[in-house]
């Protein structure tokens, strides 16, 4: 295969000479040769290692050439074969690909003819995966959410971003709260990249439980564990080639860290309940809404791990400090056969977001059902954002007031920042997950604010 993609090659053959003359041939066209001298070491090489193709001679003593055919049927070898016999006769020939042989070749053959049949079983074998990619990647991918809208500076610097991001075939981190459209930036350097006609995969670490991730990433071996009844593929053999992106990363149980790490160092892997090795070609792009530099100290995320995936972070701004882009998500989301009358935009638009573009798109999907005629007014919106608009301005008024007359030299920063947190507590009648969901923050960092504003239970309503 001179001048294309080198192949990982397994020689079977029980004559030594011929073996290491076969072997030097196709080392020294590019190719990566391990040599077996008899049938039961290729069965023992090929249940440790992934060979693009295997030349396996027939006629051998001890486990025949056959057998060994019949040994990889049945063990799922998924090798393509090229097998040698001195023996030309169909009846052989005919049964070798009964039993999964690609090609066949008679012995003596010139050097030249055995790379050539090697070649086309490798190109066999690659077209057949990524068939079987075609076929994952429309089970499992999720149709396309909305496209990335923003003009406000903060997003034109994360568009630089992507743009610059996108050919690197690096790591990259994306943080953010959540809601914020982490997968369609993930989505836009795919699109950016050299692997842009290749897989996009997704995983959520977050939505799976902890025993179902490492099979979901690394597939899994039929038997290897209760309820698995076949063999499956892992996310990286499917995205082989192209990108995964792995959604909340800071979920990612602390025991899979390290294989995830062994696939960013040199790109092998094992399926659980399997100790052969898979090389995989795949670009990994991760997110997450937590602080992994905390999630390190507390010792629930590797260091090492955190400086692979994080050759470049993209930090993603919550909706409310997108000045100018609200509007604009608005009108993109409703189209153009609606509008929205002046005081439900007001509202719309001075909300702080918490769910960020996600709760936004809710809201606006909700009063396209209740609205009449195709324009919705201030009664088509949810209580939380009507409520917000009409009372956000004599709250602040009163709070200032508060913190003016208790200092009234000046306001410090961090005493109007310990105010929002109590009205926001309060307002959740002291419900630390709805307040950390309200604040966009996480609910590890909210018991790191109480603790140091030393906010006690009395000082908020209903708590």
């Amino acid at each position: 295969m001179s001048g294309g993609k080198s192949m990982s090659l397994l020689l079977v053959e029980d004559q030594e000479e011929f073996r290491e003359t076969c072997a030097e041939w196709m080392t020294r066209k590019g190719h990566d040769v391990a040599q077996a001298p008899n049938g039961h070491e290729a069965v023992h090489a090929c249940s440790k290692t992934h060979f693009d193709v295997v030349v396996l001679d027939l006629n051998m003593p001890g486990l025949s050439g056959l057998e060994v055919l019949d040994r990889f049927r049945a063990e799922g070898v998924e090798a393509q074969v090229v097998v040698l016999t001195g023996e030309a006769t169909v009846d052989t020939a005919v049964q070798s690909m009964k039993l999964g042989a690609h090609d066949y070749l008679c012995k003596p053959f010139p050097l030249p003819e055995l790379e050539e049949r090697c070649r086309m079983a490798f190109e066999h074998g690659q077209l057949r995966k990524e068939n079987e990619q075609l076929k994952e990647v429309v089970r499992r991918t999720r149709p396309s959410g909305p496209k990335m809208i923003g003009e406000s500076p903060q997003m034109q610097q994360v568009f630089r971003l992507i743009e610059r991001a996108g050919p690197s075939d690096k790591a990259i981190l994306i943080q953010g709260e959540s809601g914020t459209g982490k997968e369609l930036v993930a989505k836009a350097i795919q699109t950016n990249s050299q692997r842009a006609d290749k897989p996009f995969i997704t995983i959520n670490c977050a939505a799976l439980p902890e025993q179902l991730v490492e099979s979901e990433l690394f597939g899994h071996e039929k038997g290897s564990f209760t309820g698995a009844t076949g063999t499956q593929p892992g996310l990286f053999e499917v995205a082989d080639g192209g990108t995964l992106f792995i959604d909340e990363i800071g979920e990612m149980p602390l025991t899979l860290q390290p294989k995830l790490l062994r696939v960013l160092e040199d790109g092998s892997m094992r399926r659980v309940g399997s100790h052969k090795e898979r090389r995989v070609d795949v670009r990994i792009v991760a997110a997450t809404n937590r602080d992994l530099s905390f999630e390190i100290e507390e010792g629930n995320f590797r260091e090492d791990l955190y400086y692979r995936i994080n050759v470049l972070t993209i930090e993603l701004p919550p909706l409310k400090d997108r000045e100018g882009d609200v509007e604009l998500l608005i009108n993109h989301i409703l189209g153009s056969d609606w509008t929205v009358d002046e005081e439900a935009r007001e509202a719309l638009l001075s909300y702080h977001w918490p769910g960020n573009i996600r709760q936004l798109i809710n809201v606006l999907e909700r009063a396209q059902i209740l609205a009449d005629d195709g324009e919705i007014n201030i009664d088509d919106l949810p209580s939380e954002v009507v409520n917000a608009e009409r009372l956000s301005a004599g709250d602040t008024e009163s709070a200032t007031g508060h913190l003016q007359a208790a200092t009234p030299s000046s306001v410090r920063l961090e005493d109007l920042e310990r105010a929002h947190v109590v009205r926001i507590l309060s307002d959740n009648h002291g419900n630390k997950a709805q307040t950390a969901r309200a604040l966009g923050i996480h609910r590890r960092k909210l018991y790191r604010m109480l603790e140091r504003f030393n906010i006690q239970p009395d000082e908020t309503r209903g708590s």
